[in-house]
């Protein structure tokens, strides 16, 4: 029934380079023989949309079974691509899709169209998030409206529109349902392009400016004009979506949203009933998406997604206690699952009223929280992860603390970690000191990143609701064996133990890169790749920093030795302390503007008889270079040379 719906049809989807998307599009290459597709896709900034086709998505291991498939028939899969597939640029949060006019006919044959694009991460900027999240199946139902066509349009949300509530989430509006507190989409709408108005005018109010200037130099240093007003301006583009991020989590949180992802799903599903004017919609909520359960191939995953970051990090020993209820579900559903849901969604097409489907697990076959985490860590345990040493990483007991509590001793940690970096800015770094400025770095960014973790995802471990699935069961039941067989979205179907140990984290495992053999780690230390960079001989430039890299000097102690070099020791005395009182406004100069600090000394030799100066960088040389001089340093310049 699915294939017979669905064939010689024009299908266009938006999102086909995520992880959804690109699943999709494999599955209906594959299942529905028949069928055309219509990719719209994203100019690159140096990349045409066609040209991320081809590496982005078709290019995907998700395709090999096709190819192999293609191998031994009379077209090719490059050909058979090339035939059923149409790409055109356009972005879902440009009006009119951003589509020229020969790409809006095209649109425009469309009979299906599947929304999968959206914002995905927790953490979106609340602009970012409300443009593409909620305004963009605005745009589409409205372009399809301005065109006179009504495709039947089936837009891809999340069962977490629910939002903070507990217990028995049904299929329905969410604006609709007994805990609607009546928000207007609209008015999220300019609200939030206001904030973003306002948030860019302060960005560029003269304190602010002067405070990013001023952790830019603290940062680089004397590193000169331009190198000081990138990174200036660095600092405030980082700013502003800080400041957009952080307004995105307070306004999802004031009206019951884990976060802006949720919250503009939610209201974008409100907006896109209330102006699909003639179009046919339909709505497909999964709940938390991850790595496939047979199709393409077991295992088959795009990217991190949300469990993995975390697993990874427990794995090797750095993240020791993650928020969670033991006792609550973890609402995990495999992307096969949810793309053969959203094909026969498709195929059955529109209700008289928007239909939701939600996809989820935790109904009719959930899996635990507590259950996951001794699955993982028994897994762990049988199969570490190994240090660079080659000693295996002992897992971290999870005892379920209060996410809260995770959070300060997180925030602790970092503090300290900072203050330290803090500390050692103030130090010359090389050798040790070097050493252990980067091991804090490295222990600062594991610290945010757990942090991040924690903050980003320790809602969704702590969440008690529980997603209907009748709609979908209902479509289940009245599929024949031949669908059921070939697009399989049954929830039950799925062995959490099977999946877990034998699908899921041998594929993360093998995609995360992480050593998982034993043996110490033949890969050079640090300093040895630093020195083999510096000594590729593909490099035809090497500077070598003079102060305390080759000669433990600077230009402030040769300007003394030759200034008191003929000097008595009275007068001695006296160039000492006129120094003294003048190191602070030094110091200054120094990091504000390292050329008006050479220039500051510099001029001090001025009319200074040449001869003199001849015969005294002679006996400079011998008696303070010479002897100032790291050999190692030296052995290194002679070796680039």
């Amino acid at each position: 029934m699915i294939a017979q719906s669905l064939s010689k049809r024009r299908i266009a989807i938006t999102g086909s380079t995520g992880f959804v998307g690109t699943a999709l599009v494999e599955r209906l290459l594959r299942g529905i023989p028949d069928c055309e597709l219509i990719l719209l896709v994203r100019d690159g900034r140096r990349t045409p949309a066609a040209r991320r086709t081809t590496r982005e998505i078709l290019a995907n291991d998700a395709f090999d079974r096709l190819r192999e498939d293609h191998a031994t028939s009379d077209e090719s899969f490059d050909d058979m691509c090339a035939r059923r597939i149409t790409t055109i640029a356009g972005d879902v949060s440009a009006d009119g899709l951003g589509l020229s006019a020969e790409d809006r006919m095209i649109f425009s044959t469309a009979d299906t169209i599947i929304h999968s694009a959206a914002t995905v991460s927790f953490d979106s900027p609340l602009d970012q998030a409300v443009e593409i999240n909620l305004l963009g199946p605005v745009r589409i139902a409205q372009l399809c409206n301005d065109l006179g066509i009504t495709p039947h349009l089936v837009a891809v949300s999340t069962c977490y529109v629910a939002g903070n509530r507990r217990g028995t989430a049904p299929e329905e509006l969410v604006s609709q349902g007994p805990f609607a507190i009546g928000l207007e989409w609209k008015d999220e709408v300019e609200s939030a392009r206001r904030l973003k108005g306002d948030t860019e005018a302060s960005s560029r109010q003269p304190e602010r400016l002067s405070e990013f200037r001023k952790r830019a130099r603290s940062e680089l240093g004397a590193a000169g004009a331009p190198a000081l007003a990138a990174k200036t301006e660095q600092l405030r583009e980082r700013w502003v979506r800080d400041q957009l991020v952080g307004a995105g989590r307070s306004r999802a949180a004031s009206v019951g949203w884990p976060d802006a992802y949720a919250f503009t799903k939610a209201l974008g599903e409100q907006a896109l009933t209330e102006s699909k004017g003639d179009v046919p919609v339909s709505i497909v909520r999964p709940s938390i998406i991850e790595s496939a359960w047979a199709e393409p191939r077991p295992g088959w995953i795009r990217g991190f997604r949300m469990a993995e970051p975390v697993i990874i990090s427990y794995a090797r020993g750095l993240l020791k206690e993650f928020p969670g209820v033991p006792e609550g579900t973890i609402d995990v559903i495999p992307v096969d699952i949810v793309v053969a849901a959203i094909i026969a969604v498709a195929a059955a097409g529109p209700d008289d009223a928007p239909a939701i489907t939600q996809v989820a697990s935790g109904g009719i076959n959930p899996l635990k929280y507590r259950t996951l985490v001794n699955h993982v860590s028994s897994w762990f345990t049988e199969n570490p992860l190994y240090d660079n040493d080659g000693q295996p990483i002992v897992v971290p007991e999870w005892r379920f603390p209060g996410r809260g509590k995770v959070q300060t001793q997180l925030s602790r940690a970092k503090t300290a970690i900072e203050r330290a970096e803090h500390t050692m800015q103030m130090l010359p770094l090389r050798g040790r000191q070097a050493e252990f400025a980067a091991t804090l770095e490295t222990r600062r960014l594991e610290v945010e990143r757990a942090l991040e973790y924690v903050e980003l995802y320790g809602l969704y471990t702590e969440c008690e609701a529980i997603y209907q699935v009748d709609n979908l069961m209902q479509l289940w039941d009245g599929m024949p064996d031949t669908d059921r067989e070939a697009f399989c979205f049954d929830p039950r179907v799925i062995d959490w133990t099977h999946y877990v140990h034998e699908i899921h984290l041998p594929s993360i495992i093998e995609h995360a890169r992480v050593k998982s053999t034993p043996g110490k780690v033949k890969t050079a230390d640090r300093t040895t790749r630093l020195r083999g960079q510096v000594l590729d001989p593909k490099r035809q430039v090497a500077a070598f920093d003079l102060e305390n890299t080759l000669i433990a000097s600077n230009v402030v102690e040769s300007y003394s030795w030759l200034a008191t070099r003929r000097l008595d020791g009275r007068e001695r005395l006296k160039y000492v302390a006129r120094t003294l009182a003048e190191a602070p406004g030094l110091l200054r100069m120094d990091r504000r503007d390292r050329t008006d600090f050479l220039r500051h000394f510099y001029r001090r030799y001025a009319d200074a008889p040449v001869e003199q100066i001849d015969t005294d960088v002679e006996a400079m040389l011998t008696g303070l270079i010479i002897s100032k001089c790291f050999p190692q340093g030296i052995r290194r310049g002679r070796a680039h040379r």
